[in-house]
């Protein structure tokens, strides 16, 4: 049976005690039984074996909790002494459960469950050779009979379990032997590895823009992973092997910390592996690339570029290990030390379960302490706390507004629905800035609902920004309801949703959380992240420049969808000639549509009037692909402090071949011998 079917299968049973028959009525109860997985070892680390539950005090929230469910979990490292159990049994009527509620079930009794997960769309091939190298090695040399390992993998835009839990050393090897072959012939299709229709669409976008350049659906992908597992009531551990994580601030801060409470919620510990391994570079780089110019690679500046941006992808897997109970791997040539780490560290363990009294299904942290009255000495590991259920239903509009703020309130994102956020900043006066934000949804993500013979689809949005001391500032509040007609409903799945708003706010560093939620059915997507608008007065070695904004479409003001044609400014940075730029926010563009790039520059008055003009070239590694001549800047306004430019490049990618590159624009002031210098990654696709 696979992964999958056992999880449908556990919920069913255990989790939220819902029984059907057919063609008769469901009853429902509202127990909710929450399970912990709990660690008890002495002085020396020994594993105490010998505890009942009288000697265990369990308390959420400070309000004690009758102990329902409780049952030991031997897992010794020698196989002689485990319980005579088959893999994969299942076992439902172990321990006790006191009568209230469906017993918990416990599937795979005294069995340690490791899943080896594989993000293949971060790793070259020599990292997945190497990744999945170690973890063969551990296959057969280290594991034992009271070891269940799957195998999972990320590849494709969804997560696929390609071997489900098995004891057999020789099956897991064969797996990824396989994963190997395929690595060395080039192919990311692991579809055809012990796989049923149901496990290869676990987790799936058919929306290729936000895949590109976003660690978000890295994340997001592990979260699913971690709800698969944590249909499993069992102890889990997750070795992440990948190339490293980097989250900047234009991602998603929400679904990091989305996918840090899912793995704790699903009782699983993350350990991730670097399989980068152990690395040293050349001062002047390797045959691989061309050397590089300037003084940086005698200076040492170069070196410790690479090294801080090695460290900055490193930090999220230290994240996610350290906030879920894992460890991370390093710097390391032995990546199978990472998996024996995560091993070492399935010692035999408690499973307590309770009902908790609690029945407020608000998404509020729940703090769990529990205590074990024998001595103090003992070391007691467990996990401190959960975030309750909610319920996201279309109730009365009252309802609906309270839900939606509970979920703004509440530490624990939801990343339902895909989001991609844009924020830019242009200089109105010497002191305000406008703050455009653009957000665009998959429109596979969404719900079309018919009324009055068209198709709708009914989007909430809210949001706040609040500045470097926590008060908030500004706060957004709306709503929109696009309506289709039947040839635009027909590809509406293929396209996005954009929506468009502006603040007005002063130089500083500020943060935004920003929802939207599908009204047809109630799914909410978070957008979380720290942005700065610069005080661009301060700016006199270079000339001060606002953001700038790529894109592939302008609209005419009266063809703007919903209310952003009544709010579109004429003089508002983004519209020019009457018609409104619409930001690319996935830095993805189609050769058959033409390339916009929209800036504004704010020149120090000085002795020479200035003379602004700009260049944009496309780089793919070092060689420049493609370029144009100088674009004069167009004066708009007049300031107190200088004068206010803008800047509008469109041209055409139709001569340029799809890739990745790096886009590049120079801003240069012939009158003030002042330049300026923005660079950004794109893609361009077919």
């Amino acid at each position: 049976m696979s992964l999958l079917a056992l999880a449908a299968q556990a919920q069913q049973i255990g989790q939220n005690g819902v029984f059907q028959k057919e063609e008769a009525v469901t009853f429902k109860t509202t127990a909710r039984l929450v399970i912990q997985a709990v660690t008890v070892k002495d002085k020396q680390g020994r594993t105490v074996a010998d505890l009942t539950a009288d000697d265990f005090t369990l308390l959420e929230n400070g309000s004690p909790q009758a102990i329902r469910f409780f049952d030991y979990e031997n897992l010794p490292e020698n196989p002689a002494g485990m319980d005579a159990v088959a893999p994969g049994a299942v076992t439902t009527e172990s321990g006790s459960n006191g009568g209230d509620g469906p017993a918990p079930v416990v599937r795979h009794r005294n069995r340690r469950l490791l899943a080896l997960y594989f993000d293949f769309t971060a790793m070259p091939v020599v990292d997945r050779l190497r990744a999945l190298s170690a973890a063969q090695h551990f296959a057969e040399t280290r594991m034992t009979s009271a070891d269940l390992v799957t195998v999972m993998v990320y590849a494709g835009g969804s997560v696929q379990v390609v071997q489900e839990f098995s004891g057999e050393p020789g099956a897991i090897a064969g797996t990824l032997r396989t994963l190997s072959a395929q690595a060395i012939q080039g192919a990311d299709d692991t579809t055809g590895i012990g796989m049923d229709g149901a496990t290869g669409a676990a987790f799936g976008q058919n929306d290729a823009e936000f895949n590109i350049f976003s660690t978000d659906r890295q994340l997001s992908a592990l979260q699913t992973a971690s709800a698969l597992l944590g249909r499993l009531n069992e102890k889990k551990a997750l070795v992440y092997f990948g190339s490293g994580l980097r989250l900047n601030g234009s991602d998603n801060q929400a679904q990091l910390q989305a996918t840090i409470n899912a793995a704790v919620r699903a009782g699983v510990s993350l350990w991730p592996v670097d399989a980068r391994g152990l690395t040293a570079e050349a001062p002047l780089g390797d045959a691989s690339q061309a050397s590089p110019g300037g003084l940086g690679a005698y200076s040492g500046t170069a070196a410790l570029k690479s090294n801080t941006s090695r460290d900055r992808s490193q930090d999220i897997l230290w994240t996610l290990a350290a906030d879920t109970g894992g460890k991370a791997l390093f710097d390391s040539n032995d990546l199978s030390a990472g998996v024996v780490q995560a091993w070492r560290s399935m010692s035999s363990y408690y499973l307590i379960g309770y009902y908790s009294s609690n029945d407020a299904q608000d998404g509020k942290l729940r703090r769990i302490q529990i205590k074990v009255g024998r001595s103090a000495a003992l070391q007691v590991d467990y996990r401190h706390g959960y975030y309750g259920p909610r319920v996201f239903r279309n109730f009365t509009l009252a309802d609906r507004e309270r839900q939606l703020e509970d979920a703004m309130m509440s530490g624990d994102p939801l990343t339902e629905l895909t989001l991609a956020m844009e924020i830019d900043y242009f200089q109105l006066n010497r002191a305000e800035y406008l703050v455009p934000l653009t957000v665009k949804i998959p429109g596979s993500e969404l719900t079309l609902s018919s009324r009055g013979g068209a198709s709708h689809t009914r989007i909430d949005f809210i949001g706040e920004i609040k500045d470097a001391f926590g008060a908030t500032v500004r706060n957004v509040r709306d709503s929109i309801d696009v309506k289709l007609d039947s040839e635009m409903a027909g590809g509406f799945a293929d396209h996005p949703v954009a929506y468009e708003t502006a603040f007005t706010l002063l130089p500083g560093q500020y943060s935004i959380k920003f929802l939207a939620r599908d009204l047809n059915t109630g799914r909410i997507g978070t957008w979380q992240m720290p942005f700065l608008v610069p005080d661009l007065n301060r700016e006199l070695q270079t000339v001060p420049i606002s953001s700038v904004v790529l894109s592939s479409q302008m609209v005419r003001l009266d063809q703007l969808p919903h209310k952003a044609g009544k709010k579109a400014d004429p003089v508002h940075p983004l519209v020019k000639d009457g018609q409104k730029v619409i930001p690319s926010v996935t830095r993805v563009f189609r050769k058959s549509r033409r390339f916009y790039l929209v800036v504004e520059a704010y020149p120090h008055t000085g002795p020479a009037a200035p003379r602004l003009q700009s260049f944009l070239a496309f780089y793919s590694g070092e060689k420049r692909v493609f370029g144009t001549g100088p674009v004069q800047a167009a004066q708009i306004a007049a300031t107190s402090r200088g004068r206010r430019f803008s800047i509008l490049h469109a041209t055409s990618l139709a001569g340029i071949a799809p890739g990745e590159y790096i886009c590049q624009l120079t801003v240069t002031d012939s009158g003030g011998d002042q330049a300026a210098f923005w660079q950004q990654r794109i893609l361009i696709v077919p």
